[in-house]
């Protein structure tokens, strides 16, 4: 397998930064934006009563993966002077009560947020369950029957779906199982796992000849192509996942340019749809990092994506600490994941 650069570009000061963008709206209850199909009056509540623990952040996905971000970096930094409050503000949602208001919402709605959401909800319970620490291991605990429910609901909504999702947005079928596939063998979730390796080879074994210049789709943060291939890279073995990359995407250059893919730029940052471009920048540098790592060493394109890589990673963590909320209540979590190689599965305590 190729190696990749140990370019972490993370120091305490950046993941105080990061930290404090979760920090900053972790109770910040609006705006909100939520979308789930409402049957009863009961289902129609202010967010903090309606998802008690994750309310803030502009929606639940956001504050789900903010509390991810929380994690990972005190796992990083346990010494760091945004650890304590970090730890309090976990302290403070991952309570018995406010999991079990988490647990009623999802007994009423329980595809909600299906799949982006619960993927990054299952993503935070495989940080806490690597995270060797006293506080984690209750946290671990207080969260595991959410995780055992979104688990169940999200198992039964893939187990009969028949066409992913091959959008850009929250929607999109690869990005999610991605993440969830790595929470599943984290977990040693072998039924689980099975499910959706098999999954990803019926959906997009074979698949040839994308065509990168329809992306972006809309406003993408996810890039439709380089998730797929970021999952198959997960899936398949080294020998088998080059023949799948090779005609999937028979255009890549070898030369080592970068133009054959450029990052996006945002010009109205205060655009909350326009700001999912950051997302798309960094998504693509992580995702093309992946691809990297599941091809042979001695293959002639790594230099040309991991150029690609770079230059999205720059551009894209140019603009991560944001002044305007569109971005700032969520785009710390995916520079985390990229500049801590979250998706690659390299250890820390």
């Amino acid at each position: 397998m190729a190696n990749l650069p140990d370019n972490l570009e993370i120091n305490e000061t950046t993941a105080a930064q990061f930290a404090q963008l979760v920090l900053d709206c972790i109770e910040q209850e609006y705006p909100n934006s939520n979308l789930y199909w409402a049957n009863s009056d009961e289902d129609i509540k202010p967010p903090r009563e309606l998802t008690p623990a994750f309310y803030g952040c502009l929606d639940w996905h956001s504050a789900v993966h903010g509390h991810w971000l929380l994690v990972r970096l005190i796992r990083h930094f346990p010494d760091a002077s945004f650890s304590a409050p970090a730890k309090q503000a976990l302290e403070e949602s991952l309570t018995p009560e406010k999991i079990q208001g988490e647990i009623a919402h999802f007994q009423r709605l329980p595809f909600f947020e299906c799949p982006y959401g619960m993927a990054w909800l299952l993503q935070l319970a495989a940080e806490l369950h690597e995270w060797n620490d006293v506080q984690a291991k209750k946290w671990r605990i207080v969260l595991e029957p959410l995780e055992k429910l979104i688990a169940s609901n999200l198992h039964r909504w893939l187990d009969a779906l028949k066409l992913p999702d091959r959008t850009g947005m929250h929607n999109q079928t690869a990005f999610a199982l991605g993440l969830v596939l790595d929470w599943a063998r984290i977990t040693e979730n072998a039924d689980f796992t099975r499910l959706v390796e098999n999954k990803a080879q019926q959906f997009y074994l074979n698949d040839q000849n994308y065509s990168l210049q329809f992306e972006p789709l809309g406003y993408d943060f996810s890039s439709p192509c380089l998730a797929e291939a970021d999952l198959m890279r997960r899936v398949l073995p080294t020998i088998a996942f080059t023949d799948w990359f090779t005609n999937f995407l028979p255009q890549i250059p070898v030369d080592n340019s970068v133009n054959w893919l450029e990052p996006l730029k945002v010009d109205n940052p205060k655009d909350y749809m326009q700001s999912h471009f950051h997302g798309l920048n960094l998504s693509r540098a992580w995702m093309l990092e992946g691809i990297i790592s599941g091809l042979p060493n001695d293959d002639r394109r790594i230099e040309t994506l991991r150029a690609c890589a770079v230059h999205h990673r720059q551009s894209g963590l140019a603009d991560v600490v944001s002044e305007h909320y569109a971005a700032s209540h969520w785009i710390g979590t995916f520079a985390v994941y990229l500049i801590t190689n979250r998706g690659l599965q390299r250890q820390i305590i």
